[in-house]
């Protein structure tokens, strides 16, 4: 199970929101590149990036940054925030990152992900995020009328190979990840899953272990010093 460090930036800064509320932020640098090598340092393989303002606002807001980066670390990128058109996956990729994460345009488009994933393959991943077991939009703002696990089957069926499915209710509050959730996504889908939301401690990681995920997104834990990565990484493994 592969440990992703995650980079939430917004305003310029390494930050973090508790549920996905805007107005409940915390900075914890003004760095980010600086913060992906500290990863990438401590062994991080894959580093996960959300252009927050680019999510809010619905277009990419922070390509320099996420530039910057790319050029500073060795190992694979992934993004997503504000990611709406072909033109917005080309620009994020055009900065080196290694995937791009779809996630309200994947709601609001299956067309926009068909040709997506016609033209950049396995490069595409698709955010779940899910509010009571709905697909939240929208930076979490607004709920769908969509299923998470029925929204997965629909994005499989167009190609996606990789989908990170995110818990909002825990995500930020590192009370730990909702494990039977991932482990139904994983059950009832053919897709690399990566749980995201909650996970707080070494023991929320192992708990991942047995639902089959590909790998879990470590955010606030990793700032707070509540998870070690290095220790996180031997716990997990990797895939």
């Amino acid at each position: 199970m592969r440990i992703y460090p995650a980079i939430d930036i917004k305003d310029g800064n390494c930050v973090r929101l508790l549920k996905g509320q805007f107005d409940k932020i915390t900075v914890y640098g003004d760095n980010p590149a600086q913060m992906a090598k500290k990863w990438e340092d401590e062994g991080g393989e894959f580093i996960h990036v959300v252009d927050l303002d680019g999510a809010k606002h619905g277009h990419g807001v922070n390509a320099a940054i996420i530039s910057e980066i790319c050029k500073t670390v060795s190992v694979p990128v992934q993004t997503g925030g504000g990611i709406r058109t072909m033109d917005d996956i080309e620009k994020k990729l055009s900065c080196g990152v290694n995937r791009v994460i779809i996630g309200t345009s994947a709601v609001r488009n299956e067309n926009f992900v068909r040709e997506a994933v016609e033209k950049y393959g396995d490069r595409i991943v698709i955010g779940i995020d899910a509010k009571d077991g709905m697909v939240a939009v929208e930076g979490w703002e607004e709920v769908s009328e969509f299923g998470a696990v029925e929204f997965a089957k629909k994005m499989e069926s167009l190609g996606v190979k990789t989908v990170i499915y995110t818990d909002i209710a825990t995500d930020g509050t590192l009370a730990g990840p909702n494990v039977e959730a991932m482990r139904e996504m994983v059950e009832k889908t053919n897709m690399d899953i990566i749980a995201s939301g909650g996970v707080g401690s070494i023991e929320h990681i192992k708990a991942l272990i047995s639902t089959g995920v590909e790998g879990v997104i470590v955010g606030k834990a990793l700032y707070t010093d509540s998870i070690s990565l290095k220790e996180a990484i031997s716990v997990g493994g990797r895939k």
